[in-house]
């Protein structure tokens, strides 16, 4: 929306979400057997708040999940993208896989739509292409997060650590974005009304 201030600003989730794996077990990213760079070693992972939005009368925004890894850098590499419903359920998944050892399939699609609305998408493979399933799997050491196929096989897109410290560490680095998410739609449904309000 024209001439909404950046709420961008102050926002900061690429360097206060930071979470380092270096010392969990390995795991890696682009797996699948069309992702688009080779297997990449993970050595942290962050959110970043890509874009924020008001239209229609609605706020919205945009996050990315970012690996970062010492092949490349570090510079942060986007593996998922989603909007402001994905991160709490995304959240309950990685708990329930690790903790009950049994694979975690989410529905990025509500039966009741009529349109299909992106709400996630995958890097890994393209610049963007739309998940309507996930399915996070749990083993010794990791949790794979994968893309179920047509077929009935799974395309693995990255790995995240199956672990006490981990689970712990992702579970609070999560809440905290969420309260920043949540704070960032209210002020920018404020702030769009006043907006619109002041145009009309």
């Amino acid at each position: 929306m024209g001439d909404m201030p950046n709420l961008l600003i102050d926002r900061n989730l690429e360097t206060t979400t930071v979470i380092s794996l270096r010392r969990e077990p390995a795991c890696f990213a682009f797996l699948c057997t069309q992702a688009i760079q080779p297997p990449l070693p993970i050595d942290a992972i962050n959110l970043d708040l890509a874009s924020v939005d008001y239209y229609g009368g609605r706020a919205s925004l945009w996050t990315t999940l970012e690996v970062r890894s010492a092949a490349s850098n570090e510079e942060p590499t986007a593996v998922l993208g989603f909007d402001e419903t994905f991160l709490r359920p995304f959240t309950r998944s990685i708990i329930e896989a690790t903790s009950t050892r049994a694979a975690y399939r989410m529905l990025m699609r509500q039966p009741s739509e009529e349109r299909p609305r992106y709400r996630v998408v995958e890097y890994v493979t393209g610049p963007g292409n739309p998940l309507q399933e996930l399915l996070v799997q749990p083993h010794d050491h990791v949790l794979l997060v994968s893309m179920p196929q047509p077929e009935g096989s799974e395309e693995t897109l990255f790995q995240l650590p199956r672990s006490d410290t981990f689970l712990r560490a992702f579970v609070r680095m999560a809440y905290r974005a969420d309260e920043v998410l949540r704070q960032t739609l209210a002020e920018t449904e404020r702030l769009g009304r006043l907006h619109t309000n002041d145009a009309g």
